[in-house]
């Protein structure tokens, strides 16, 4: 019966070793891979968080901090996701348009020169058509550098309240959006888009 108790000992040594996988008993299993993140990104803005006045990069903005109006997801004329919170931050313009609308046209080179300046975001909200008529629209009117949202059900219209094209939503960098419904001319859209600075 004493020889029994080392067998058995013995026994639950070796289960007991042969269960400890990660310790240091030569298991040559790789370690999980650690979590590889970029440079502190704005969990917002989905872009780098800017730095302090002492060169360390501030948190992220929490998302309960992004105005309920910019809580909203829509597919771009290429098939991206867009979500809105990323406009909250930064200054921004929606431009709401139409590809047959003929004052969506005609203020095409406005926006597309207005665009291509003063540090604010663009992103044009179109709707009443289907999307390969808006993929024309933006590449007749040079209009590919800034995104186009396919609104196609008119969910983004109906969220800022735009029932007529163009229309613009002026967004400033604490996330207040002011809807403006009547076509602005050159002068006005600049006035307006410089006073978002």
């Amino acid at each position: 019966m004493t020889r029994s108790i080392p067998v058995v000992a013995g026994v639950v040594l070796g289960l007991v070793l042969a269960g400890c996988g990660n310790g240091e008993t030569g298991d040559t299993a790789a370690p999980p891979e650690p979590n590889v993140t970029s440079p502190v990104t704005s969990a917002v803005t989905g872009s780098p968080a800017a730095p302090a006045p002492d060169g360390i990069s501030e948190p992220p903005v929490p998302a309960d901090d992004v105005p309920e109006l910019l809580r909203f997801e829509a597919k771009t004329i290429d098939g991206e996701v867009f979500e809105g919170k990323t406009l909250y931050g930064s200054p921004a313009v929606l431009w709401f348009w139409a590809p047959w609308c003929p004052n969506c046209q005609a203020e095409a080179s406005t926006i597309a020169d207005v665009a291509g300046g003063d540090g604010v975001r663009f992103v044009g909200v179109a709707a009443q058509d289907q999307v390969p008529a808006m993929r024309d629209f933006v590449d007749r009117f040079g209009l590919g550098s800034f995104p186009h949202l396919a609104d196609t059900s008119a969910e983004v219209w109906q969220r800022f309240g735009v029932t007529y094209q163009p229309a613009y939503a002026f967004v400033d960098s604490s996330g207040a959006v002011e809807v403006e419904t009547d076509q602005l001319d050159a002068d006005e859209l600049r006035d307006r888009v410089r006073a978002l600075r």
